[in-house]
């Protein structure tokens, strides 16, 4: 990705009679607690970036649909503001916002460096305490002005909830097109909103199953050029290829270690048994995890890398078992009804999401790492594929509805309160979230 630099953003004491964010004193405002079942959104103005060509707007309703999208944040229609910024680096009118309840105020500006470069920069003010909460600076080219809007709603989420954003995210997927017959399968890269869409792969061949490198710009996916299903790395920003290896049968939904140096599988061999295999990306050494008369698949690591969940249907139908990386103490974890499949280990660890089919539906659902806790965070006629967000708050999927035609994708927050359309150009399925990006 090219670099975006940052900088420290203080208002000036003197302009402005306060101190600057790094002494702040008790709020007002009260922060946003994630971790409850119920969020009430926070009320936030959003000004419009004072800029002479209208980047800065664009910049503003970018970050304004990121919080909006969260379900934390309540935008408030520009309509009601009634301060019309013309400098932001004095402080504005406070009671102005707190009459139409703007409880966080952002303000900005966007202005061009002499080599060509775009700054941009932002304040979040707490309107009740009188109080800058954050001020920063970006310097970068005019084609990366999507990614500042995104870093800024990243530090905003960051400040007002505790926790990081997510929104300078991508996320890789196949793109669908065609007759339901005859698909076509693409592998297809975006922002994690839906836009800047690029393919990366031509669909003469079917790709499936990309998940992202937790280390590097790069994924691992099966294709199926061959004729058989082969795993292979691809680079994102340089387009090079690289085939893992051809592996004897049918070879299942590889994902990458958390280190980035090994990728684990399941590998369907001629006796009909599925087991987990993982393979060292340097050496090429291949260990063999499970060793049962079952079909094992779908692994996922931890965050640290210790333990591995996949599923399994040695207890007669597909459950949720969890062992050591090594393929030690194999313990089943889920016991609900139903029959489950492609579980994802949080990036925070503490959660492991899953799909669950029970009752002639399929669930969108999370547990805790010891099975208990479990709790579905959507229901429809057949969705499937969970991946997290960087932070663990939120879960995208993708979803089939009858009579739709072909899968499209969404996204769920924790508390199952928050689901969200992803807008894609065709149908798409398969999503994998991209760490935060550099």
């Amino acid at each position: 990705m090219k670099h975006i630099v940052k900088a420290i953003l203080l208002i000036s004491a003197m302009a402005s009679g306060m101190t600057a964010f790094a002494t702040l004193p008790a709020r007002a405002l009260v922060e946003i607690d994630v971790n409850k079942g119920n969020v009430e959104p926070l009320p936030i103005a959003i000004t419009d970036f004072l800029s002479g060509d209208g980047v800065g707007a664009e910049i503003a309703s970018i970050v304004a649909a990121d919080l909006q999208r969260s379900g934390l944040f309540a935008p408030i229609d520009k309509g009601a503001f009634i301060e019309k910024i013309s400098n932001p680096d004095v402080a504005p009118r406070f009671e102005d916002w707190k009459v139409i309840n703007a409880q966080a105020l952002v303000t900005g500006r966007v202005s061009q460096e002499a080599d060509g470069r775009l700054k941009a920069e932002f304040r979040l003010w707490d309107t009740f305490a009188g109080q800058q909460l954050a001020g920063e600076q970006f310097f970068a080219n005019k084609a990366n002005s999507r990614r500042i809007a995104h870093i800024i709603a990243d530090a905003i989420y960051e400040r007002l909830t505790g926790e990081k954003g997510y929104f300078d995210t991508r996320v890789v997927f196949i793109d669908e097109t065609g007759a339901k017959t005859a698909r076509k399968k693409r592998l297809a890269i975006m922002d994690q909103d839906g836009a800047n869409v690029r393919y990366l792969s031509d669909g003469r061949s079917i790709a499936m199953t990309p998940r992202f490198s937790p280390t590097r710009q790069e994924i691992t996916y099966m294709s199926y050029e061959s004729g058989q299903p082969q795993v292979y790395l691809l680079q994102i920003e340089t387009g090079q290829r690289e085939l893992v290896g051809n592996f004897p049968g049918m070879t299942f939904a590889p994902r990458f270690s958390p280190d980035g140096q090994k990728v684990i599988m399941s590998l369907l061999r001629d006796d009909g048994n599925s087991n987990i295999f993982s393979m060292d990306l340097r050496s090429r050494t291949t260990t063999r995890l499970t060793n049962s008369s079952a079909i094992d698949t779908s692994p996922s690591y931890s965050p640290d890398g210790s333990k591995v969940v996949f599923t399994s249907d040695r207890g007669g139908q597909p459950q949720i078992y969890v062992m050591g990386a090594d393929g030690s103490g194999q313990t089943r974890i889920s016991f609900g009804g139903g029959s489950y499949s492609t579980p994802v280990w949080s990036p925070r660890g503490d959660l492991i999401a899953f799909t669950k089919q029970s009752g002639g539906q399929f669930q969108i659902g999370v547990m805790k790492t010891d099975g208990s806790g479990e709790r579905i965070l959507s229901t429809g006629f057949q969705q499937e594929g969970p991946t997290w967000a960087p932070n663990g708050r939120v879960v995208m999927f993708f979803r089939d509805q009858p009579g739709g035609g072909g899968p499209k994708l969404y996204s769920v927050d924790l508390t199952g309160r928050n689901e969200q359309a992803i807008p894609t150009q065709g149908f798409a399925s398969d999503p994998a979230w991209s760490p935060l990006l550099d």
